[in-house]
């Protein structure tokens, strides 16, 4: 699962997150890990685009939350990827910036989270030819690396050996775990 900060003027438009160009570079990101857009899911901290594109105030966040928590409850994923500052200090409850937290492994309420700079910041900072771009990469193939090693086979004792796959599908599908009761005090906004 995918988190932004919430849709631009393409994305409010067609009711689609990531259609414009901040979208195709995500395309292309995912690409370059073996993955498709078909294969993700992409939300946005808010669900409407704020007046001139600014930044979202607490009170839309609060307001747009709810629907953030049912997809999240929906979907369960297991990888988050958080995309710019306000997914990440929202989802990971903190005030340090993206610029700190990325190229990191993050455990939030049992699924792990990987926050990396929004595709849109990597555009109006230089694209593809900026340092940011190459650790945008950076980010990605971590997020290959973790869903990879979520998937390995392991060895099966009960058939001479042979390996079975213990946790689910084979490397580059991401599977839905089962969901598990978690007490409310564990977790944020009681999101799961």
């Amino acid at each position: 699962m995918f988190i932004g900060e919430g849709p631009g003027f393409h994305e409010d438009k067609q009711g689609e997150p990531f259609v414009g160009a901040a979208g195709q570079l995500l395309n292309r990101v995912l690409g370059e890990i073996g993955l498709t857009r078909a294969q993700v899911y992409i939300g946005n901290i808010v669900k409407c685009r704020p007046p001139g594109n600014r930044d979202p105030r607490p009170d839309e966040i609060e307001a747009c939350t709810p629907w953030l928590v049912e997809q999240v409850s929906l979907i369960q994923p297991r990888v988050v990827v958080t995309l710019g500052n306000f997914a990440t200090k929202f989802v990971l409850n903190t005030e340090t910036g993206i610029t700190r937290l990325r190229g990191q492994v993050h455990d939030w309420h049992g699924r792990t989270v990987i926050p990396t700079f929004h595709p849109a910041a990597i555009l109006h900072g230089g694209g593809e030819k900026s340092r940011q771009f190459q650790l945008l990469l950076e980010d990605f193939r971590l997020v290959r690396s973790t869903l990879d090693s979520m998937t390995r086979p392991v060895p099966d004792p009960d058939r001479s050996g042979a390996a079975v796959d213990a946790t689910g599908p084979p490397p580059g599908v991401i599977a839905l775990p089962d969901s598990e009761p978690r007490s409310a005090e564990d977790d944020q906004l009681e999101l799961f």
